[in-house]
């Protein structure tokens, strides 16, 4: 028997051309490779075409994958019409599950994964028990299994509009069996199908003998142990099960496959057995089995002229002692549907009686008993370290636990990254000299740097960095697999909790505590790329890159090259750790020997629009689709181009950029919401060779929104010099008609962004920029595409629409055909690409004003209004310093005979300043509204401005009138001391004379240099003068640099404004000043007065040391 099935392995290896790779030599890695076949699929011609074809299929969540499978019939009219040729015309068949076997048995556990991830997604059954073929034993697929993750909804959890989560493995659900025996008509594959379809849609779970090829004998096949769960959605109406219901289904009968039936009777709650008759051998099983009469249900198919087999059914049931309710009877008359409804009844009763019930992951000590292998024991190390890991966490919560084990990320990291962009923008620079804030910044930068680098490494960051530095590339990538299931496993739990706990605080409006818990649910995410990203961080601050330093990037690069993500991005605090990203890349391009030549696509859209899902299906890569964690930012992942496509396309990888989703709920309620976006939009757009934007039909207005920004802030930026290819993806578009009837709506969406970025380019006064396709590449026919729904009826039940796996694939070939179109674009190596993100993330530090806006159209009357308020305050000071010049004259003028007098003068001035200011304030507060009320400058589009703008006026009128009163208390002084000035001037200079008469006699007895005199007269000035008292000297450079910065917020000059040097500098050397603020710097001219006192100090010290030094020459 064991020859005869290895020989039967072989043969079919043979046959699908499979044997080199196996025993589990076929590796995830190379099928994600792109070569010819990704693009050019046809279906196959020859038996060894078929493994490729379903796996490309499959990979692509194909619901179809399994018909696709049988070769086209190519020569039909020699066909013999007598079916005499049926050896030959077999010998060409596939059976599909024959296939299945095969693949699990080449595939590496990476593929089994994947595979059973994809099969389910498409709603096939998944191997639980996989035959090894050679021998009459199987292995346990727990490992395979483990990254299926299910949601449900029972009807309880449907009153709360909550729902369930959990991996597979892991389900708390009863598990059933269905077995054969030798003797049996009935369907099982068949009659399980309308069992878990009923009240569904019609789905073939489990592979039939009605399917097209269910017929075609199994060579393998047969003691492969299928599995399915059944998952309710929370109606109850048309649900037979309200629960979650695990139904396990095996090939072959029960005497050919004794150690899988005795493993499957071990572990479930009931074992429904299919026959026409019970032989001697197979009562023999059923009677060695204990609690027989419990677990043991009959399906007994019943026949009218054999009334034999019939009796054999009864001697068996009465042996076995089975209840009357455990024998369901099918007559011939009944066909399989409603006899499924019959048997549904008895399930159901069955769960009423369950007590206990065992999860996929505790079967396997059961499995070891019986002689069974579990395919996860080879990773026992990897999952040990990652448990490790794990169990550290313990029962604190997420947020403190990254404050302890992933420091490096947390409020320090986040505070830098506000410091950097501060230190482009100055914000914040108040009145404080800007030269003086930025050196302040730059002050607080390097200490935080200090603090980062001070920082040891934390226990779970050695586990995990040592795990990584292994050798071998499989032990590396399991302890990372392990990692992600363990982290999801426990990220999934406390999710659960919090928002729970969400949901009573909002039953209970109670407003504080909801804000916390949304802060909680954002802080609350924990994956492998939170370690990732610290291990990044390590480098980043490390003061010596050397030792273990130097190999992280090593690490990550091999990581890179093996498909693994990379952060690009860190979403939550906004910024990039450039030394790290670079350092990683650039270890890549020297791993490849320089042969770096990329294609970056990325994919951008709003939040659940099925981005993720949309990249994943195309490319089989495994971006997180899950909305549970809230992972923020951008990752890329490179795929290679294989050889055979590399000329024709001229690039050696693919990046794929894949970020957070835009305009989410809980990003929505932070200040800067609007700013995050856009930044992310515009900085990934901007990488970007192909931009592909993700529009779901509700969310369209969001997407435009976020484009016309994108757009708008490429004109403002100077570096950005790339116009990437764009492609509109509009999901949830099924009907046929579609792409006709969308015409009139991409033309509208076209014609849009068109008068958004004229209207752009006149705000930025760049004239040949008139349309939206000057920015981006974009042909209305050409790049529009039409994508149905994911799902093919009503979740959790539902599998992948066929429609959209086959619209994807379509859009995936045409955007790997356009080989031409590629080979015009510059070519871009990885140090190409880095000097490119690094510049295009500087410009979008430097750019404080677009990204805050909602839209171009929004962004245009700001900045309207902003031109209008501007001259509105320059009215407001000029009538104000008109009138303090008059008022300063008549003060210095009065002829007051006492000190009362004046302080009379100088208050009266004081309650007139009140009563203009007062005036002028409501001048603009009129001006301001009336401003709001006009129909011609979309002034409802800033009404959240209104206040802002009221709060200006205010504050400007207290800084006026602070101000000015401090310049007529300055004036009334400078009054009643001028007689003092004036006789403070006599003494002072008969006091410097005397002083440089000593100093003369001191020098004429040595002979000193020019410069050695001039050091001499500034000791003895600066020792003379030291009492003196003066005015402060006024930073008249820096005042007019911050007046200018304030009143051109607007305008995209940030970088060139804080190149500018002394403003007072400029004046003296009468240069033209090159940007255009300064333009404008003759409206501040009344800022260059200069104290007299302090004038007259410094020409008396001019004076004295020329007559000093012609003295002394005499």
């Amino acid at each position: 028997m064991n020859q005869q099935l290895s020989q039967a392995l072989t043969d079919m290896l043979s046959k699908l051309g499979l044997e080199e790779y196996y025993p589990n030599k076929l590796t995830l890695r190379s099928l994600l490779e792109i070569n010819k076949d990704s693009i050019y699929v046809n279906p196959p011609s020859l038996p060894t075409d078929i493994p490729w074809y379903f796996l490309r299929n499959l990979l692509q969540i194909n619901a179809d994958s399994r018909k696709c499978i049988q070769l086209a019939d190519t020569d039909s009219e020699s066909d013999d019409p007598f079916g005499l040729d049926l050896y030959t015309e077999e010998n060409n068949k596939v059976n599909i599950l024959d296939l299945i076997v095969a693949l699990f048995l080449c595939a590496d556990s990476f593929l089994q994964q994947e595979m059973a991830l994809k099969m389910s997604m498409c709603q096939f059954s998944v191997p639980l028990l996989l035959p090894h073929c050679y021998d009459s034993q199987c292995s346990l697929m727990l490992w395979a299994l483990r990254d299926i993750v299910k949601e449900w909804r029972t009807p309880k959890l449907s009153e709360s509009k909550d729902f369930a989560e959990a991996s597979i493995v892991q389900a708390d659900a009863p598990f059933y069996c269905f077995v054969r025996l030798k003797n049996n008509s009935l369907s099982k594959s068949l009659l399980l199908n309308h069992v878990m379809n009923h009240g569904q849609q019609n789905t073939k779970i489990f592979m039939d003998r009605e399917m097209e090829g269910g017929t075609h004998h199994r060579e393998i096949a047969n003691g492969l142990v299928e599995m399915s769960c059944y998952l309710p959605c929370g109606r109850k109406t048309d649900e037979i099960f309200q629960k979650p219901v695990i139904f396990a289904n095996l090939r072959g009968d029960i005497c050919e496959s004794p150690t899988q039936f005795a493993f499957l009777y071990e572990v479930s709650i009931a074992v429904f057995v299919l026959m026409d008759k019970i032989q001697e051998d197979e009562l023999k099983i059923l009677m060695s089995l204990h609690d027989a009469k419990s677990k043991l249900f009959f399906v007994f198919t019943q026949n009218k002229n054999a009334i034999e087999d019939t009796m054999s059914v009864k001697t068996a049931v009465e042996k076995l002692e089975l209840p009357k309710n455990h024998l369901v009877s099918k007559k011939q008359n009944v066909n399989v549907k409603e006899f499924s409804k019959t048997l549904c009844v008895t399930i159901n009763s069955s769960l009423e009686c369950v007590s206990n019930r065992m999860c996929i992951a505790n079967m396997t000590e059961t499995a070891i008993k019986l002689g069974l292998s579990v395919d996860e024991q080879r990773s026992a190390a990897q999952q040990n370290a990652a448990e490790s890991i794990r169990e550290g966490i313990g029962l604190r919560k997420i947020p403190d636990y990254k404050k302890q084990q992933l420091r490096l990320q947390g409020e320090n990291w986040r505070k830098l990254s506000k410091l950097e962009k501060e230190e482009c923008r100055l914000n914040n620079a108040g009145d404080s000299g800007l030269e003086h804030y930025k050196s302040k910044l730059r002050k607080e930068k390097q200490e935080i740097r200090k603090k980062q680098s001070q920082y040891t490494l934390s226990k779970a960051m050695k586990i995990f960095i040592d795990s990584l530095s292994t050798s071998d590339k499989e032990n590396r990538d399991l302890f990372l697999k392990w990692m992600k299931l363990k982290l999801d496993s426990h990220s999934r739990i406390k999710l659960s909790e919090l928002r729970n706990q969400l949901k009573r605080e909002q039953e209970k409006k109670n407003a504080e505590r909801v804000a916390e818990l949304d802060q909680a649910l954002l802080e609350s995410s924990l994956g492998i790329e939170h370690f990732m990203r610290e291990m990044g961080l390590i480098y980043e601050f490390s003061e010596e890159t050397t030792g273990e330093i130097s190999r992280l990037p090593q690490l990550a690069a091999e990581m890179v090259m093996d498909g693994h993500p990379l952060e690009l991005l860190d979403g939550d605090a906004s910024n990039i750790p450039e030394m790290w990203v670079s350092a990683v890349l650039n270890e890549v391009h020297k791993k490849v020997g320089n042969r770096s030549r990329l294609l970056v696509l990325t994919v951008l859209g709003v939040q659940s629009s099925g981005k993720s899902t949309l990249l994943n299906t195309m490319f089989g890569v495994q971006f997180p689709v899950s909305s549970g964690r809230c992972t923020r930012g951008a990752y890329m992942i490179f795929l290679r181009i294989q050889e055979d496509l590399k000329n024709e396309l001229n690039y050696d990888f693919i990046v794929l950029i894949d970020t957070e989703g835009l305009k989410s709920p809980q990003m929505a309620q932070l200040e800067d919401s609007y700013e995050h976006d856009n930044q992310l939009a515009t900085f990934v757009i901007g990488l970007s060779d192909i931009a592909i934007i993700n529009i779901a039909m509700e969310n369209v207005i969001e997407m435009k929104d976020i484009l016309q920004i994108a757009v708008h802030a490429f004109l403002r930026m100077k570096e950005v010099g790339k116009k990437p290819v764009c492609h509109f993806v509009h999901q949830n578009v099924g009907a046929v008609s579609a792409p006709s009837k969308g015409m009139i709506d991409k033309k509208l969406l076209l014609d849009q962004l068109n008068e958004m970025t004229q209207i752009a380019s006149e705000m930025e006064k760049l004239p040949t920029i008139k349309r939206f396709t000057d920015v981006l590449d974009y042909d209305m026919e050409k790049n529009n595409w039409y994508i149905p729904g994911l799902w093919h009826g009503t979740p959790p039940m539902a599998p992948v629409n066929t429609g959209y796996s086959e619209a994807v694939a379509e859009f995936k070939n045409s955007l790997l055909r356009s080989d031409e179109e590629y080979k015009s674009m510059d070519e871009t190596f990885i140090p190409d690409f880095l000097e490119w993100m690094k510049s295009l993330w500087k410009a979008v530090k430097y750019e404080n004003f677009i990204f805050s806006f909602r839209n171009t159209l929004e962004a245009n009357a700001y900045d309207n209004l902003w031109k209008e308020f501007n001259e509105w305050e320059w009215e407001f000071r000029r009538q104000i310093l008109t009138w303090k010049s008059e008022a300063e004259t008549e003060i210095r003028n009065a002829n007051t005979e006492s000190d009362q007098d004046l302080f009379q003068l100088v208050g009266s001035k004081k309650d007139e300043l009140l009563k203009n200011i007062e005036t002028q304030q409501k001048e603009m507060r009129k001006k301001l509204l009336d401003y709001y009320k006009r129909k011609d400058v979309h002034a409802y589009l800033i009404e959240k401005y209104r206040q802002y703008f009221l709060n200006n006026i205010k504050s400007l009128a207290t800084e006026v009138q602070l101000s000015t009163s401090h310049e007529l208390d300055c004036a009334g002084k400078l009054h009643k001391s001028f007689k003092m000035v004036q006789d403070l001037h006599k003494q002072s200079k008969s006091l410097f004379e005397t002083h440089v008469e000593d100093l003369l006699k001191k020098c004429r007895e040595s002979e000193l240099s020019e410069e050695e005199l001039t050091e001499e007269f500034d000791k003895m000035w600066a020792k003379v003068t030291e009492n003196i008292s003066d005015l402060k000297e006024q930073d008249i450079s820096n005042g007019v640099k911050r007046l200018l910065k304030d009143s051109f917020s607007n305008r995209n000059v940030n970088e060139d404004f804080q190149n500018i040097g002394d403003l007072m500098e400029t004046e003296k050397s009468n240069s033209e000043a090159k940007t255009e603020p300064l333009k404008s710097a003759r409206k501040f001219k009344w800022f260059q007065k200069k104290d007299h006192k302090d004038k007259d100090k410094s020409d008396l010290k001019e004076i004295e040391e020329s007559n000093f030094k012609a003295k002394l020459n005499i």
